[in-house]
């Protein structure tokens, strides 16, 4: 079974040699990117899990990830976690509007961020096989999609270039597969679940 690769942005040296000692004892494997311009690059290589800091030497690290989720750089179900000095309650709210999942603050507390790490990849592993349980086909997904980015099923049917009838049958066929009552319910699901980029 292969390592669990983490991605560590973090431009200080010897924070980062210590997070990659600790992390690779636990059997994770780790790179480390010292600037967020490193970063987003170091995010093509899909890692299962993120950690960042906040001062990064180019650029904020609630800067790269405001990037990195609208730009849709990064599954939102790849856990991001931002590890930083700074513990203002105001840092710690825009990091979590902008859709970090957890946020530790130095210095370092290993056995804490060791446990979240543990539980974050737990999750994402339960939420992958979940999502390939459902066996939705790839037109039932993209109707999802477009629903969950708020279109009608006339809208979906002239983007998928289908009848409408032929879109509300897919998210008919969705909703039951997934065990939901309405197609709302569906395209947070499988958003939740990594099926669809919403």
């Amino acid at each position: 079974m292969p390592k669990p690769r983490i991605l560590c942005i973090e431009d200080n040296r010897d924070t980062a040699d210590l997070i990659v000692e600790v992390l690779e004892d636990e059997g994770l494997a780790v790179t480390v990117a010292a600037t967020a311009a490193d970063g987003l690059d170091a995010l093509s290589s899909n890692p299962d899990l993120v950690l960042c800091d906040l001062d990064l030497p180019d650029a904020s690290g609630l800067d790269l990830l405001a990037k990195i989720r609208t730009g849709k750089i990064l599954p939102v179900t790849v856990p991001f976690i931002f590890v930083t000095a700074y513990s203002q309650r105001g840092h710690q709210m825009q990091a979590r509007q902008l859709g970090c999942d957890d946020y530790v603050t130095k210095p370092i507390d290993f056995e804490l961020l060791l446990a979240i790490i543990r539980h974050r990849l737990l999750g994402q592993t339960e939420r992958a096989s979940q999502g390939a349980n459902y066996r939705l086909t790839e037109r039932e997904l993209q109707a999802l999609t477009w629903a969950a980015r708020g279109k009608s099923s006339a809208d979906i049917a002239v983007i998928l270039r289908i009848a409408e009838r032929t879109v509300n049958f897919h998210m008919d066929n969705a909703m039951r597969k997934l065990g939901v009552a309405t197609r709302v319910q569906a395209a947070v699901k499988c958003a939740m679940l990594g099926l669809i980029s919403p």
